[in-house]
């Protein structure tokens, strides 16, 4: 009796919790229809609740008591389920008998079907990533097999003639610094010693000599003596754009005059020996490309908030996996033509400049009105370790980090498409979600039926539900195989591209809180998209950005108020001293 209360306890307040939304609609519209407003409450509330668990009719019968007593025959016509909700009436005595509506069902199925087929979308998606991923991994293999130890660097082993090395273009790169954590130093070093044979110099920009990065770098930049050109950049404090964007811009006014592309990495990005020169070598052979770009490959490190961010990560993987042209950009890794910021080309600085909050949806904005290409080779996929205390209180932050880009535009069109972004992910996040709910309801019928000894056969809706939850259930198991695959794929590729590092595995992936994380993070998505569209401003590593008509209005620093450590690398943001307003170029 205990289970069967439960049970009971569970339908009444899901019921409840599907149909408040529908009640408070019809409230509103049909007060001239209906003499009682109660009984199109009570009305619309058991239709929601009949069209989740059963098909069949109900009874309700209006006493001079002035109250509803609902006798329902929920499961078959001879079982009862006895009264469930109590209103307040003014009606004489009546009875009535309202049927499902012929959509009922329909609608069940719908919204069934939509966490299928997003599922099956998601693993069709996924399992093209993998295959053009494993497209690599093979033409790598065959090059080893073929005598080319070096394929993991380039195609033809020529290429490394010293006849052509000295014909590469100079490359400068520039990395945007904030703060020092657990995983900088790694992922410095395997920044600057790539092994392109070009030119090549590294800008480590930062917005103080305080910033804890400063005094990591210099010591970092100190072991390596003369083996290649670093240097610090300070930059100051920005004013008109975010923080990130002022390090970038002030960085390219510091790079080398014969620089021919600028690569902009961030800090937790874990470069492949190879990368610098496999993404020169696509812009050398495509000079219409734009930006090149890549995506990085989570590695969790073990909390619910860390798995939030890798299963946030790899839907839009998809988009990153096109071996060529693709529509995403990721601020993370963009190579670009030096020219276009020395001669503001398409208008990338001043969009950047005055009021940017996020550098690569303002230059994926840039290049959609200019109908510039932007292109992901296969190769550019990169280790992403997160922080070991990641919290899930950092992982909401960083949602709303990326929901607020969505707030931010250059251009109505701009404006336009960010609008379709947000209406989109905002149904297909709950469209995902709401299904697992609903065979939550259909399960829990179909234990009410079977501890009340009534045969299944006389619940025709209850079949539909269960077939449901079960389509739902192969779904998301297909889905989750397809995710596993293409994370396997991208790890295999990775440790083949960076054969000094210690080789990445796949067994520390635990993939029930992946599933969990599946749901938590597209709930909370649109939640964390309408708070910001409501708040228009942002805490970004401690600094808070308000917006106002898509760009940057005003800036505040809070140094005691605001974040101490980042949100995915727990990176330590302040120093022991306040930060210096006057911008200064150091070089060591």
């Amino acid at each position: 009796m205990a289970a069967l209360g439960a049970l009971d306890s569970f339908l009444v307040s899901a019921s409840t919790a599907l149909c408040t939304p529908l009640a408070v609609f019809v409230q509103i519209q049909v007060p001239l229809r209906f003499p009682s407003f109660s009984f199109v409450f009570m009305e619309i509330r058991f239709w929601i609740w009949n069209r989740c668990v059963c098909q069949d009719w109900l009874g309700l019968v209006f006493s001079n008591s002035k109250s509803v007593h609902l006798k329902r025959k929920l499961f078959s016509y001879d079982e009862e389920f006895g009264i469930l909700l109590q209103f307040d009436l003014s009606s004489d005595k009546e009875e009535f008998r309202i049927h499902s509506f012929p959509f009922s069902r329909f609608i069940v199925s719908l919204l069934g079907e939509d966490g299928c087929v997003i599922c099956l979308v998601l693993a069709t998606g996924w399992a093209f990533a993998a295959y053009v991923r494993n497209r690599e991994i093979r033409r790598m293999k065959n090059g080893f097999k073929a005598g080319n130890s070096f394929a993991f660097l380039c195609h033809d082993v020529n290429d490394l003639e010293h006849s052509s090395q000295i014909k590469l273009p100079r490359v400068t790169v520039v990395m945007p610094l904030k703060g020092f954590g657990e995983h900088n130093l790694q992922n410095w070093r395997s920044q600057i010693t790539s092994l392109y044979g070009g030119p090549l110099e590294f800008l480590f920009v930062v917005e103080s000599t305080e910033d804890p990065a400063y005094h990591a770098v210099c010591r970092l930049i100190s072991t390596f003596e003369d083996r290649i050109d670093a240097r610090i950049v300070v930059a100051g404090l920005s004013t008109t754009c975010s923080q990130k964007i002022h390090n970038q811009l002030v960085g390219v006014e510091n790079m080398h005059k014969d620089s021919k592309y600028v690569l902009f990495l961030d800090d937790d990005v874990r470069l492949h020996p190879g990368t610098i020169g496999a993404l020169t070598a696509e812009m050398e052979k495509n000079p219409k490309i734009f930006i090149q770009t890549g995506y990085p490959l989570d590695l969790p490190s073990g909390s619910l908030g860390s798995y939030c961010i890798y299963e946030y990560h790899m839907p839009c993987s998809i988009g990153f996996a096109t071996g060529g042209r693709t529509f995403f950009l990721w601020g993370g890794c963009m190579m670009m033509h030096a020219d276009d910021f020395r001669n503001n080309r398409y208008g990338v600085v001043s969009g950047l400049r005055d009021g940017g909050y996020s550098d690569d949806m303002t230059l994926a904005a840039i290049a959609g009105d200019h109908k510039r290409l932007i292109t992901s080779p296969p190769i550019a996929v990169f280790p992403h370790p997160l922080a070991s205390d990641l919290s899930f209180s950092r992982y909401w932050n960083y949602l709303r980090k990326q929901t607020f880009v969505l707030e931010s535009y250059i251009s109505r069109v701009n404006w336009i498409m960010n609008r379709a972004l947000f209406t989109t992910h905002f149904y297909l996040s709950w469209g995902f979600v709401m299904p697992y709910f609903m065979a939550m309801i259909h399960i829990a019928a179909a234990l009410r039926v079977g501890f009340r000894n009534v045969d299944s056969r006389d619940v025709p809706a209850l079949s539909v539900g269960l077939t449901l939850a079960a389509s739902l259930a192969v779904s998301t198991v297909v889905e989750l195989l397809s995710m596993w695959n293409l994370t396997k794929v991208e790890i295999q590729l990775c440790n083949i591209l960076s054969p000094e590092e210690p080789p990445v595995s796949l067994e520390s992936y635990n993939w029930a809180l992946i599933f969990l994380a599946m749901l938590v993070d597209n709930f909370l998505y649109p939640i964390s998209a309408v708070r910001s569209h409501f708040s228009q401003c942002i805490d970004w590593s401690g600094v808070w950005y308000h917006l106002k008509n898509g760009k940057i209005s005003k800036i505040e620093r809070n140094k005691g108020s605001g974040s101490k450590y980042s949100d995915l690398g727990g990176k330590h943001l302040y120093g022991k001293r306040e930060l210096r307003q006057r911008p200064h170029f150091s070089a060591l």
